[in-house]
C-alpha cells in the first residue's frame, strides 16, 4: 500500500467514485469529503499529503477551502474542476493551489499529476531532512539526532511525551496543529478525544520552555482548535 494519503473533495458521486477507484487500484490511501466544511475538518484532522479539490462545492466555493488550508498548511492542493477559463485557474493558483486539472480528465493524467506532486514531496522531504537535524528557534534548540533540547544553552529535562510534543510542534513551526492531529501523532488513534490529557502535558512542557508563562514566546494556544509553535526572531 502506498504511504501517501490523499484527501478527495468532490460532491459529485460518479466523479468521486472514479477518483477513489483509481486511487484504490493504484494502492493510494484516501479520505473523502463531499463539501467544504468536511474538507477543512478532514485536512486539519488527518494532515493528508495531497488534496484533490473540486471548486464547485455545495456549501462554499473551493477557493475558500484553499485559502483556509493555506492559512495553516502548505500541503499540496490539486484542483480538479469543470471551470476551464484562464481567470478561474489564475484565481485558484493565486489562492494557493499547486496544480489545476480541468474536467473531463483521464485517469492517466490524474495519476501523472499525483506522481509529479509525489516526487516534489519526496525531494522537499529529503532536503528538509538534510537541513533539519537541528532546529533553532530563538533561544530554543532541538537536536533531533541527539534526542535532546536546549533553551539558552541549558539542556531541558523533558519527559518522553514532552519531547515528542516539542518535536511535533517544531517540525510544524508556524502551523496550527489541531488537538486530534497532535493526539493521534503522539499516542495513536485511541487517544483521539483525550484533550484533557493533552492539555496537562502541554502545560508541563510550557513550564520548562517559556521564560514568562504569562507572555508565551514559543507555544500559542488556539482555543478550541489546538496549538502552534511560533517563529521567534
Amino acid at each position: 500500500m502506498n504511504k501517501l494519503l490523499i484527501l478527495v473533495v468532490e460532491d459529485d458521486p460518479p466523479v468521486r467514485n472514479l477518483i477513489t477507484t483509481t486511487l484504490k487500484t493504484n494502492d493510494y490511501r484516501y479520505l473523502v469529503a463531499a463539501n467544504g466544511e468536511t474538507a477543512i475538518l478532514e485536512a486539519s484532522s488527518h494532515n493528508p499529503d495531497i488534496v484533490l479539490l473540486d471548486l464547485g462545492l455545495p456549501d462554499m466555493d473551493g477557493i475558500q477551502v484553499i485559502k483556509n488550508i493555506r492559512s495553516w498548511s502548505n500541503m499540496p492542493i490539486i484542483v480538479i474542476s469543470a471551470r476551464s477559463e484562464d481567470n478561474d485557474k489564475i484565481e485558484a493558483l493565486d489562492a494557493g493551489a499547486d496544480d489545476y486539472l480541468t474536467k473531463p480528465f483521464s485517469v492517466e493524467e490524474l495519476l501523472a499529476r499525483i506522481r509529479v506532486t509525489q516526487r516534489r514531496l519526496s525531494y522537499m522531504t529529503a532536503e528538509m531532512l538534510a537541513a533539519s537535524s537541528v532546529f533553532v528557534n530563538g533561544r530554543l534548540k532541538v537536536d533531533y539526532a541527539g534526542g535532546c533540547a536546549y533553551l539558552g544553552g541549558q539542556e531541558l529535562h523533558l519527559t518522553p511525551i514532552e519531547y515528542k510534543l516539542l518535536c511535533l510542534l517544531s517540525k510544524n513551526v508556524g502551523k496550527v496543529l489541531t488537538h486530534t492531529f497532535i493526539t493521534q501523532n503522539i499516542w495513536g488513534q485511541s487517544w483521539d478525544n483525550d484533550i484533557a490529557s493533552l492539555r496537562v502535558f502541554m502545560a508541563t512542557l510550557r513550564k520548562k520552555l517559556e521564560p514568562d508563562p504569562d507572555s508565551p514566546q514559543y507555544i500559542q494556544t488556539h482555543i478550541g482548535v489546538g496549538y502552534r509553535m511560533m517563529k521567534v526572531e
